[in-house]
């Protein structure tokens, strides 16, 4: 990860749960899943998480994009999947305002001759949502199928990473990445930074060739780890 690491020691809680299943949701720069029921249990959360949505972030190159690094190394982006604590607020709204609101997974991107079954879903649907605020029924997607085969991963208390930037999130970071077509991750570069009735407001087409707030000194904050690659 970004900055020294000072390992607080391996969790011995009860193991990370996420009984996922496949669900329809709606695609916009963001996945948006509130209505599924599909939630996050153990590890290091107390309680129950439930998925909101989930995105992606990348870089204009292979060698750039993720939001966290490993050993001072970046990859190609990040997937985040992002749960609220629904068994203590009411509501996402609410959850965000405290440290223990939020619970984000964070998979790793790396760019491989293969193609990734599941976020090829999505991909297919890029060509119908290239501006700003449009939306399209993405049909049936697994988040489970978005993790590695490895389920070790480092955890450590933290914030978001956009606006309003609030310290309210339980990281979890898979060590292990998941592999993405180049093609794949091309595709999320076309997308555009401005709605269809507006003009394009820099040079070029407008393209959201990067989307990711470079890594930030780990600070005080203690990480853990479970399980070993």
């Amino acid at each position: 990860m970004a900055g020294e690491v000072p390992i607080g020691g391996r969790l011995k809680t009860e193991p990370r749960r996420h009984p996922y299943g496949p669900g329809d949701v709606r695609l916009l720069a963001r996945v948006s899943a509130p209505d599924l029921a599909l939630q996050l249990t153990g590890g290091p959360l107390h309680g129950t998480y439930k998925l909101e949505q989930f995105h992606c972030h990348w870089g204009r190159s292979n060698t750039e994009g993720s939001e966290h690094t490993v050993d001072g190394k970046p990859y190609a982006g990040e997937l985040h999947l992002v749960h609220w604590n629904c068994e203590k607020y009411p509501s996402f709204s609410e959850a965000v305002q405290h440290p223990d609101g939020l619970a984000v997974l964070g998979v790793l991107l790396q760019v491989g001759e293969e193609s990734h079954e599941e976020i090829e879903k999505i991909v297919q649907l890029i060509p119908h949502i290239q501006f700003k605020g449009q939306k399209i029924p993405t049909g049936t997607i697994d988040p489970a199928k978005f993790l590695p085969a490895d389920v070790s991963y480092w955890t450590y208390p933290g914030s978001l990473t956009t606006p309003p930037c609030s310290e309210s999130v339980i990281w979890i970071i898979f060590k292990q990445p998941v592999t993405v077509s180049e093609r794949q991750v091309e595709a999320f570069r076309t997308l555009r930074t401005y709605s269809p009735d507006e003009i394009c407001p820099c040079e070029g087409e407008g393209q959201v060739l990067y989307n990711y707030r470079p890594p930030l000194p780990l600070g005080n904050r203690i990480m853990r780890e479970c399980g070993s690659m």
